[in-house]
């Protein structure tokens, strides 16, 4: 393995250099995290052929420690680490975070400033809110596959946090595959998951 050029900071002082960030944008610098879960994107009903996005806690809310897990994961990896903000709501600033190559390249005017040093870069974006759905059929029936790629794809899912809770690690693809039929099985059975 190479040896990285950076040295990836705590979350706290990530998360104070974050808040900076936002401050000096004119933004809310009360974060709240969301995570792949989260996201709600709909088809446009003001304009035909694009998306809506919008964001729910209340059907799949994060737990407190999700956002440590995440940093903890992405720290392990040489990828990039991104702080986004997608909009505000109820005077708080929704973000994700992020963590792959794909936003090596991405530059200041692109929207991201960049933390070279820590291998970490934050997307303020634009002032502007984004909407909390609070339906949970408009979360059910979102836009899930069969979109175009966006920055946001580079989240963490809830399900991984759960699965490096129990398992200690994110499980690959057949161990998935392997613990959904378990479970299917024990429905069958009458036993709980």
């Amino acid at each position: 393995m190479s040896n990285p050029q950076f040295t990836r900071p705590p979350l706290t002082v990530a998360l104070t250099a974050w808040n900076d960030c936002l401050a000096s944008h004119g933004l809310p610098t009360d974060p709240l995290w969301i995570f792949s879960e989260n996201l709600c994107i709909e088809h446009s009903r003001a304009v035909p052929g694009s998306l809506h996005f919008g964001f729910q806690t209340k059907f799949t809310p994060p737990d407190d420690d999700a956002l440590e897990i995440a940093y903890d994961q992405f720290c392990e990896t040489d990828a990039r680490i991104v702080f986004y903000r997608l909009g505000s709501a109820q005077k708080k600033s929704v973000c994700i975070l992020l963590c792959d190559s794909w936003f090596e390249e991405k530059k200041p005017r692109d929207g991201f400033e960049r933390r070279d040093d820590w291998n970490i870069s934050f997307r303020p974006g634009h002032a502007g809110d984004i909407e909390e759905v609070t339906e949970l059929t408009r979360w059910v029936r979102r836009v899930k596959r069969d979109r175009a790629f966006h920055d946001f794809d580079f989240g963490m899912a809830l399900e991984t946090i759960d699965e490096i809770k129990i398992h200690g690690r994110p499980l690959v693809p057949y161990e998935r595959m392997g613990q959904r039929m378990l479970n299917r099985l024990r429905r069958m059975f009458g036993q709980a998951d």
